[in-house]
């Protein structure tokens, strides 16, 4: 089996319809020669879009990542890259930053990129998404640094990340190329995209969002709390009626299921688990299984 591609948006980025999210890449304890292979498996599986931020392994995970393509450079032209931007953590890496922050000036955008070009060793990144919401983001300011990156080849796409609709929406006003999508906290285990509107516009504009922590972040699993029992319990339950699916399987399944085309990032380097994922994609639930796992979730029946 093979993962499918899709268009984030009409005028937008085609990716894998599953991303790797190499946040814990740091942690992983690779070797460029490790990656290169962990990377030609994914490959394989039709896993083409890698996701990133400049923050990630406190601003290391964009660097290891580029060594292990610099040994492989016709890797990248099979690869989308994905970067974020507009957090400053305080870190030895960062000895100029005094406080943790949210930073969308024109400056910061084209340094930042800047830098994750040379640590990726690419001249362009596929898609940059702006990581947070910034509450003094100047949005005709930010908007120009955005427009600027893509008339230089150097970005070619742009989104953003955890951002509210009415957020969304005044950026969108200042661009003249649309948001491609919104990547954005989803699971089994949180269902605000669901309430707040966000899933709403995505469909409205026939974006498809991304999933960032699709599995709860592990909490499902670890079920130490009642939610995540209860959930846990309807997914098992599920997958046995599905011919014995894990419960990871039908978590992943239930989110593709969703007419918006909601894209999960797998915050894995663990290939077991990445294989198993590639089975969720053709999995279908039906609306009566959907609901038993969404009212698991929540405690309570849909009113």
């Amino acid at each position: 089996m093979q993962v499918p591609s899709l268009s984030l948006h009409a005028q937008g980025l085609r990716c894998s319809r599953l991303v790797v999210g190499v946040w814990r890449l740091a942690e992983w304890q690779m070797t460029s020669e490790d990656l290169l292979d962990f990377l030609h498996t994914c490959l394989d599986l039709g896993i083409t879009t890698i996701d990133h931020a400049d923050i990630y392994g406190d601003y290391t995970c964009e660097g290891l990542f580029g060594e292990a393509l610099q040994k492989e450079p016709g890797l990248r032209d099979r690869l989308q890259l994905i970067s974020k931007c507009g957090i400053k953590l305080v870190s030895s890496n960062r000895s100029q930053h005094q406080i943790k922050h949210y930073d969308t000036s024109r400056a910061h955008i084209l340094t930042s990129v800047n830098n994750s070009l040379q640590q990726l060793h690419t001249d362009y990144l596929d898609l940059l998404l702006l990581h947070r919401p910034d509450p003094l983001m100047d949005a005709d300011e930010t908007a120009e640094a955005l427009m600027s990156l893509i008339q230089s080849g150097k970005v070619r796409y742009v989104g953003v990340s955890n951002f509210t609709p009415s957020q969304y929406d005044l950026l969108a006003s200042r661009l003249s190329v649309p948001l491609v999508t919104n990547q954005i906290e989803i699971s089994v285990l949180h269902l605000d995209p669901f309430l707040d509107g966000t899933l709403d516009q995505c469909q409205r504009l026939r974006i498809a969002p991304m999933a960032w922590s699709p599995l709860g972040g592990g909490a499902l699993f670890q079920r130490s709390e009642a939610q995540a029992q209860r959930i846990y319990t309807s997914l098992t339950k599920v997958g046995q009626e599905l011919g014995g699916l894990r419960e990871d399987q039908v978590a992943l399944a239930w989110l593709l299921t969703h007419p918006a085309n909601i894209v999960p990032i797998l915050g894995t380097g663990n290939l077991d688990r990445i294989q198993a994922a590639v089975g969720a994609i053709d999995v279908k639930l039906t609306r009566e299984q959907w609901f038993r796992i969404w009212s698991a979730s929540t405690g309570t029946d849909v009113p």
